[in-house]
């Protein structure tokens, strides 16, 4: 229904992707049709990949870190800006194991970006759930929030 809407709407649509390693990508490409909609998919895994493939600012990454609402509203700005899309989904995140008392394992940030509105962020504590769940659960929240912003 995705692919549909998008194309009914007439967007196009990109993803920036960490710790789901490009399983949004997958999914939206997965669906037939898809390349009418799907513009591209950025894994931007490491900090490097992150500001030399979307303009991340070291600056960001240093006050912030990876997982933050801040660096997940640029990696969607970036996005946006490298491909020819009008809506992207930028999620970053600790899919475990592993994690801090100050970012715990299951902790992901997500950005939702569209063409001339205002950037939506959010972070979602999945708990530690398992390292495939988490990126289960990251990959389909980012999902929902694509087909949110294309309409019903």
């Amino acid at each position: 229904m995705l692919i549909a809407a998008a194309r009914t709407a007439g967007m196009r649509l990109a993803t920036a992707e960490s710790c789901t390693g490009g399983l949004v990508a997958v999914a939206l490409t997965d669906i037939a049709g898809a390349s009418d909609v799907f513009d591209r998919g950025f894994v931007t895994y490491s900090n490097a990949a992150k500001v030399e493939m979307l303009g991340v600012r070291l600056d960001t990454l240093a006050r912030h870190g990876a997982v933050s609402e801040e660096v997940a509203r640029e990696m969607a700005q970036g996005a946006l800006a490298h491909s020819a899309a009008s809506l992207a989904v930028a999620i970053t995140g600790i899919a475990g194991p592993g994690g801090s008392e100050h970012k715990p394992e299951g902790r992901v940030c997500f950005a939702l970006a569209r063409a001339g509105a205002e950037i939506r962020c959010e972070t979602i504590e999945f708990g530690r759930l398992g390292r495939a769940a988490v990126r289960t659960a990251a990959t389909a929240h980012a999902l929902e929030m694509l087909a949110g912003a294309v309409g019903p």
